[in-house]
């Protein structure tokens, strides 16, 4: 039985390639595209950050270069337009936003040389500003449409719609600045939240479902059930899914006539939360179904330990809750195609790895020597990511005759820490801040990964490392559980601990150099795993697929 196409909206507050902090971006960049490929019809709105407008310049500038035939008609205008909402400094510099994904980095750095593909979408500016209510008046946006690229020709392509706001989002920094937190983030989000639902009055899309994430777009199924009973998008079922639940959305509740919402949704099945306002428990009592990132997580956080004050709110919600593992970009995560590394390999034939290994050594300054392994790490160097546990079982680690390839930022200790192992060790090398080439090189460079997490969602990484063949070792923990399995296709531990962790370091180590066929087959396991967003986007139209039945009282399609 064919099931029927969706109409999707998905509300984020950060999106690749336009704007990234975290995991979040890539999500919301790549999901749409795997349901579009499906078949689906999806939309994406995020707030106009500067960051955004940059790249939204470069993006019309590309569609411009493009030759006589190809190019879309509205890029000239585009990049008129493009020019009087960007400062004359800024386009000049236009340039991909740090979060773009390889392919369009390289395009950027083409130059002369081969057109970007003729499917990429020039950007518009819709030609009528958008009234959003906000607190007790409104405010209004300019509205830009362009289009996720899917990096492959006749690809369909998820139209994406920028809320542009200066007063809101034309600053530096998405959610704050080394002061902190913006202090009108409730008003940012409030704003993103009405007005991706006013788009679609605008636009006359009415979504089946609107899937949100995280607390920045709480608020979506709130005003649905609230605001939008009466009206075509009251029929919407709504998916809330959390990224992590460490961060909620907190306000002090005097703030509650910003949202537009009464007093009467300030209780505790709904805004309140020990007399303040919480966002992200606004949400996951208000949407139709909550999901998380992995399985393991979504049992996690509805016990004390792992609930961060919000474990008795998700039990309330039981089997609503329900865990969906994120895939990976198998286009910009393929070591067979990878333009960043010094050799291409595969499951089929491993030998460009030993290159890999070898190249990268040379270039962290390391002794060229292949029967040394290599440990990974690139992470946020904080103690969220067992960066102390870590540190407790270096000596023990370094005795191993190991080397050791860290990036990374963070924790003011650690990037210290690091960065005197690596000015007086000739076994450690450290590079602080991110660099996304690097990240590709110590992938297919190393041959073990260290991901000692507290608590990891998901995790992308170790679903990188086994892509890779760079075998991961992993605390037993959210996604790091679900996608590990332990001796098959990587190394687990349990206990939070130095001991724990470097005693299965060392175990690594030893099937390394002494069972290196063992070794091997590992990588050969690990390699041959589907992480891709195909498999994770046919278990999201299950789950919206349940959720309209839920919202309407009738299946729809096959679950």
């Amino acid at each position: 039985m064919s099931m029927p196409r969706l109409k999707i909206l998905f509300v984020v507050s950060e999106c690749v390639p336009f704007a990234k902090t975290g995991g979040l971006a890539d999500v919301a960049g790549a999901l749409p595209m795997a349901l579009a490929a499906a078949g689906h019809d999806v939309r994406v709105v995020l707030p106009a950050y500067s960051v955004c407008k940059r790249y939204l310049a470069h993006q019309a500038a590309l569609a411009e270069a493009l030759p006589e035939g190809t190019r879309p008609l509205a890029a000239p205008a585009v990049a008129a337009q493009a020019a009087a909402a960007t400062s004359a400094a800024a386009l000049a510099d236009a340039a991909p936003s740090s979060a773009a994904p390889a392919r369009v980095a390289a395009a950027a750095e083409q130059g002369g040389g081969a057109a970007p593909p003729p499917e990429r979408f020039a950007p518009r500016r819709l030609p009528a500003p958008l009234g959003v209510p906000l607190g007790g008046g409104e405010a209004w946006a300019a509205v830009w449409e362009t289009r996720l690229d899917p990096g492959a020709p006749g690809a369909p392509a998820p139209r994406v719609y920028l809320l542009e706001h200066d007063a809101l989002f034309d600053r530096d920094g998405i959610y704050g600045d080394a002061h902190g937190e913006f202090g009108d983030n409730l008003a940012r989000y409030a704003f993103l939240s009405r007005g991706a639902l006013q788009l679609c009055h605008a636009l006359g899309f009415w979504p089946d479902i609107v899937h949100v994430h995280d607390w920045q777009a709480a608020l979506v199924p709130l005003y649905l059930n609230v605001l939008e009973h009466r009206s075509p998008l009251g029929r919407a079922a709504s998916v809330l899914t959390i990224h992590n639940l460490g961060y909620q959305g907190w306000f002090n509740k005097m703030q509650l006539p910003t949202t537009g919402l009464g007093w009467d949704q300030f209780h505790r099945f709904c805004l309140e939360a020990y007399d303040s306002l919480n966002l992200l428990k606004a949400g996951i009592y208000n949407a139709t179904l909550v999901s998380t990132v992995s399985p393991r997580y979504a049992q996690e956080i509805q016990t004390p330990e792992g609930g961060e004050g919000l474990d008795g709110v998700l039990r309330d919600r039981g089997t609503d809750v329900i865990g969906i593992l994120n895939g990976i970009d198998d286009a910009v995560w393929n070591p067979a195609t990878d333009p960043h590394i010094a050799a291409n390999y595969s499951a089929e034939d491993l030998s460009g790895k030993r290159l890999c290994k070898a190249a990268l050594q040379r270039e962290m300054g390391l002794d060229e020597r292949p029967e040394v392994p290599v440990l990974g790490l690139i992470s946020r160097l904080a103690t969220q990511k067992g960066i102390d546990i870590l540190a407790g079982a270096l000596d023990h680690i370094l005795s191993l005759d190991v080397q050791l390839v860290v990036l990374g930022s963070g924790e003011r200790w650690a990037e210290d820490l690091f960065s005197r192992l690596s000015g007086s060790s000739d076994r450690v090398r450290v590079y602080v801040g991110m660099n996304e080439g690097l990240a590709h090189r110590i992938e297919a460079g190393a041959d073990l990964f260290l991901m000692p997490s507290r608590y990891e969602p998901c995790g992308l990484n170790q679903l990188y490392s086994q892509r890779y063949g760079t075998l991961p070792i992993v605390r037993a923990v959210g996604g790091l559980d679900d996608t590990v399995e332990n001796n098959i296709t990587g190394f687990k531990f349990e206990e939070m601990s130095s001991m724990a962790l470097g005693n299965t370091v060392a175990w690594a180590v030893h099937v390394y150099r002494a069972d290196p066929a063992f070794f091997r087959t590992m990588q050969l396991r690990a390699m041959k795993k589907n992480f891709g967003w195909a498999h994770a986007a046919r278990q999201y139209e299950a789950l919206y697929r349940l959720a309209i039945s839920r919202r309407t009282g009738r299946p729809v399609g096959s679950l």
